[in-house]
């Protein structure tokens, strides 16, 4: 059997997978920005793992250089946190989107497509159950030519500030709410998600011009967006002129639907911030807060502490997450 020492090993971060070959940027002080080509070690795969891609985008890891200047990847480095969604929607089998993730950005378009707040909760739970702390970009606000898209915009970015969520209005064509996009983002690792047509890659390309990412068109038919970024990848950048702490931007492919993994009815609630904060009031430990009596989430709703689009949306989830 051929050993291989652990001073043969070098480390690097995965930043970008595709298909079988993953592209790996060498740590620091040894690396100096070199990236290399590496492959999965053959039985990597065999230890019961249910994710479709065992190495992901911002997954720190061991490998061993051959001599044609490839790696073969020989371990992952325990994860910080990641975010996760169901492979297919029957498909129990799930797929790791970007791991070790500073912030999660959900960039969203009030239309031409429309995201529905269902899609922006869906993602907001699974940060918050993956401890990852999440911010809301309305992309597009150059669109909003009335006043009453104008007001519904206002309406989804109180809702979202006044549970806790950064909101940001901006426009990565006119360059609107930019400087604050590139004050929240600075020295961190950023996902950027969202469906297809949002404009993650138009975002990218305005918050770093020369990323030169490639920016789709909607479909005509379905005023919906079409795919432009094909697999995930990581961006690092400099925000600041004298090149200060790098920024890693994650881009990934648009979203049509999010399956979320591994949650119970009885936890749900605890990823809602604002229900999370009255759930010692309910009078039953185990309340689901659909028709308990003394429930201090829907006293909550009745007093207007809880968005009542919020709890549609927590309703919707808890009747399509599998029950312990």
């Amino acid at each position: 059997m051929y050993f291989c020492s652990p001073k043969d090993m070098q480390e690097g971060l995965v930043i970008r997978t595709t298909g079988s070959w993953y592209r790996v940027l060498l740590s620091a002080p040894d690396g100096d920005g070199k990236q290399l080509d590496c492959r999965l070690r053959g039985n990597y795969r065999l230890r019961g793992n249910k994710q479709t891609n065992p190495v992901a985008v911002g997954d720190h890891v061991q490998f061993e250089l051959q001599d044609d200047g490839t790696g073969v990847i020989h371990d992952v480095q325990d994860r910080r946190n990641y975010i996760v969604r169901r492979a297919t929607k029957l498909s129990k089998q799930t797929h790791v989107i970007a791991a070790n993730i500073d912030l999660l950005c959900i960039v969203a378009t009030l239309g031409l497509p429309r995201t529905s707040t269902g899609f922006i909760d869906r993602l907001l739970v699974t940060a918050e159950a993956y401890h990852i702390p999440a911010a809301i970009l309305f992309n597009k606000c150059d669109l909003l030519v009335d006043d009453e898209l104008r007001g519904m915009q206002q309406e989804l970015s109180d809702m979202y500030r006044s549970v806790g969520y950064p909101v940001l209005e901006i426009s990565a064509l006119n360059g609107q709410g930019l400087d604050e996009v590139r004050s929240l983002i600075a020295g961190r690792t950023v996902l950027f998600s969202g469906h297809s047509g949002v404009g993650k890659s138009a975002l990218l390309n305005a918050l770093c011009p020369g990323l030169g990412l490639k920016v789709g068109q909607l479909s005509e038919w379905s005023l919906k967006g079409k795919h432009t970024t094909t697999f995930a990848e990581i961006f690092p950048i400099s925000l600041t002129p004298d090149g200060g702490e790098a920024t890693y931007l994650i881009d990934t492919p648009g979203i049509k639907e999010f399956g979320m993994v591994d949650f119970n009815a009885q936890e749900l609630s605890h990823f809602f911030p604002e229900m999370r904060a009255v759930l010692h009031d309910c009078h039953f430990a185990n309340c689901t807060h659909r028709h308990e009596p003394g429930c201090a989430v829907k006293q909550a709703i009745d007093d207007g502490r809880i968005p009542a689009e919020r709890y549609r949306n927590y309703l919707n989830i808890l009747d399509n997450i599998d029950t312990p």
